[in-house]
């Protein structure tokens, strides 16, 4: 017996299942959402990515997401240049602006091997206060280690954010690395 195939609609459930987090029945249910039940949304959704995928580039100074040269950040006379954020993905400074508890500039920085130090040192310009906003591991424990013995000759202070139990999370279900910093940055009530 032959195997029912529709070739195009193969390649739209390979497509969707090639993203983060999406599995083979998600990508079928998306696909099939896409051409049979709203091809109207199906098109808006392919001339988005399409945009996006064209129009947006790194941020040449702080290497967030832009359409321009320089991010909606980085061009903003009002932030507080004197407040850097080094964050992991550019996803993360759309979470910490969801905030709205921080009103510095970013600088992202994948890997260590990926850091042009040049690129740094301008990013820092002007800077006194470098925030690490990493999750914790000790990986970016080795990044943040690196990235301040890089730095040491300037006046700079070096912080991270604070890390620890989340609240409605049941100690059990707390990884020992969280659990170990919480108890070590413990405050007074």
């Amino acid at each position: 017996m032959r195997k029912y195939k529709i070739e195009a609609f193969e390649n739209l459930v390979d497509a969707f299942g090639s993203l983060p987090g999406v599995g083979k029945k998600t990508a079928v249910r998306l696909a099939y959402h896409v051409v049979m039940e709203d091809g109207f949304g199906g098109m808006k959704l392919a001339h988005a990515i399409e945009t996006g995928v064209n129009s947006i580039q790194k941020c040449s100074k702080c290497h967030n997401m832009s359409e321009d040269e320089l991010c909606s950040i980085c061009s903003d006379p009002y932030r507080d240049t004197t407040k850097l954020c080094i964050v992991q993905s550019a996803k993360d400074i759309l979470t910490i602006e969801e905030s709205r508890q921080f009103n510095g500039i970013y600088y992202v920085i994948s890997e260590i091997q990926d850091m042009d130090e040049a690129h740094l040192f301008y990013a820092v310009g002007g800077v006194d206060e470098v925030i690490f906003a990493f999750p914790p591991s000790i990986a970016t424990d080795t990044m943040i280690l690196y990235i301040e013995d890089k730095l040491k000759g300037l006046d700079i202070n070096f912080t991270k954010i604070a890390q620890g139990v989340p609240t409605g999370v049941e100690l059990e279900n707390i990884d020992i690395l969280s659990l170990s910093r919480a108890l070590e940055a413990r405050v007074k009530i």
